[in-house]
């Protein structure tokens, strides 16, 4: 070959390596950026003062002085709101009217039983009361606003009567009065649609701003708080102003979303300015500021994810790797020193240098069954232990899962390791196992410290295996190793599949990820040092 197309192939071999490296390099931006970049958005993002009540709640941290002030000053702007609401449904909410009329009637007639009156003045009051309930009744039903005034009128004139005065009947006047009023403003012939959409603008509110002040507080953490988050608020405040539905577009043809301005839809009723007050007075109720919130990484979580951050995960995590690593280190060691130094290369050795290498490409879930079948249902019930999955039997899983590949990286780091070494200590005298200590190993162990490398990282980061052995989504933290124990790996697997409350905070799921993907890196560097610093002291630096 000529020195020229020598050159020329050097020259396309190196770009091609180099077009190849930038490649690997910008799928790995292209997928760790967005995971990192949101995953950092658990921890640094602005707040609202519900993250902060959620945070005195539940985890007894914050200035509660400041968080009272704070309170103060956005019940002012929220309670317009609910006045607002609360009037407008005077108008449209006929079923709780009529609901209301007919308790006070029955309310009434026990008022009446306990007053001193005769037969006849009971059965007339009572007829009365009746006759009342039944006019306000067909106003309810009634899209005719000329018949509603007509009935109302008939039971206002029975407000200044002296048998009402101090009963329970005085209410059916303050409602015929205030649902006259109401109907005067709003399109009766649009009540149900009415009544359909400010429901749903009900619960987002209790969505933005938690539960109505004076109600009951919901027995779920999750519902005892509005959006922590001013992100989240702004996303809820999206859906407030605008009604999304799936329209048809014609038979056979698929379902259309479409947008439409809720101002719109109410436009001419007293509820129509509500939704520019609430733009304009999101920041006044919600009070966002920016939150460095390391306690991410160190807080209980409520149920589902939803507040709270992944202690409990990171250390699950860390005690599932560690302990599987004290079983696949010396193990893995010891079955690469026997192979390469101690058996012969007979059909045996290959069988079972076959049988390793075909381990460590079995799919992860075989080892997740087997750990099951042999750990927690056989293993643990033989020494008298409880048969149930914990974090030993997750890590003798995670530990047979990683063997192959530790073996394998620890046979080649050995053979590389120059026959000149080992002969030198057998001809001082040594032997076998004393030259394989003193020499072999220390020589060979920047190579193993590589085979400690990608066990580490499959570890950590493996879900299927500990589905069945060890892992929970929700727990205590453990207190011994024979407890099961939550995960970060277990934990995203969980969040993404099965816990649909999770999927409405995805910045946790994020953060989850983003943690494990930074810890398996940590854990990497600390090897990566160690293997650094005693590859410089074999070589004399």
């Amino acid at each position: 070959m000529k020195i020229t197309t020598r050159s020329h192939f050097d020259k396309i071999f190196t770009a091609v390596t180099w077009l190849t490296v930038l490649v690997i390099i910008t799928l790995l931006i292209m997928i760790l950026g967005p995971i990192l970049s949101k995953g950092t958005s658990a921890v640094i993002f602005r707040d609202t003062v519900e993250f902060r009540k959620m945070q005195i709640t539940l985890f007894r941290r914050g200035n509660e002085m400041k968080l009272s002030a704070e309170k103060k000053q956005t019940a002012a702007v929220r309670q317009k709101i609910y006045d607002t609401i609360d009037d407008f449904k005077k108008g449209i909410d006929t079923q709780s009217l009529t609901e209301q009329v007919r308790t006070i009637y029955r309310r009434c007639g026990q008022e009446l039983r306990r007053k001193d009156l005769t037969p006849q003045q009971y059965t007339d009051i009572r007829s009365t009361l009746k006759d009342i309930r039944d006019r306000l009744e067909i106003a309810f039903a009634s899209k005719d606003k000329a018949e509603i005034a007509e009935c109302v009128t008939y039971v206002m004139k029975f407000s200044g009567d002296e048998n009402f005065k101090g009963t329970s009947a005085e209410d059916f006047f303050v409602i015929a009065a205030d649902f006259q009023k109401a109907a005067k403003k709003t399109d009766l012939t649009k009540q149900h649609l009415y009544a359909e959409s400010v429901g749903q603008i009900e619960d987002l509110l209790t969505l933005l701003l938690g539960p109505r002040p004076g109600a009951a507080l919901p027995a779920t953490a999750m519902n005892q708080f509005g959006a922590t988050r001013w992100d989240l608020a702004q996303s809820i405040l999206d859906k407030i102003l605008w009604k999304e539905q799936w329209v048809s577009q014609g038979d056979g043809l698929p379902l259309v979303k479409t947008r439409t301005q809720r101002a719109e839809e109410f436009a001419g009723t007293e509820i129509e300015p509500l939704f520019g007050y609430i733009k304009d007075n999101l920041k006044t109720m919600m009070k966002p500021k920016l939150r460095f919130y390391w306690q991410y990484l160190i807080d209980d979580s409520t149920p589902g994810h939803y507040f709270g951050g992944i202690g409990p995960e990171i250390i699950g995590t860390l005690l599932l790797t560690l302990l599987s690593m004290l079983f696949v280190i010396p193990l893995g060691i010891i079955s690469a020193a026997y192979l390469t130094e101690f058996a012969s290369d007979n059909f045996i050795i290959k069988i079972i240098r076959v049988c390793i290498n075909s381990l460590a490409g079995v799919p992860s879930i075989i080892f997740g069954l087997f750990g099951l079948a042999f750990f927690v249902l056989f293993l643990l019930p033989a020494f008298g232990a409880a048969s149930k999955p914990c974090i030993f039997t997750a890590s003798l899983t995670l530990s047979i899962l990683a063997l192959p590949v530790m073996i394998r990286a620890s046979e080649e780091a050995i053979k590389t390791v120059p026959s000149t070494y080992k002969e030198a200590s057998l001809a001082l005298g040594a032997g076998k196992f004393r030259t394989f200590i003193s020499v072999t190993l220390p020589a060979a162990m920047p190579g193993i410290l590589t085979g400690v490398i990608l066990s580490l990282s499959r570890v950590a980061g493996e879900t299927a295996p500990i589905l069945f052995t060890g892992a929970i989504a929700l727990g205590p933290v453990p207190s011994s190793i024979f407890q099961s124990t939550r995960t970060l790996s277990y934990g995203s697997y969980d969040m993404a599949v099965g816990d649909r409350l999770a999927m409405m905070v995805p910045h946790n799921q994020y953060g989850m990820v983003a943690t494990l993907i930074i810890l398996v890196l940590c854990l990497n560097a600390i090897a990566i040092v160690l293997r650094t610093r005693l590859f410089k002291k074999l070589h004399g630096h």
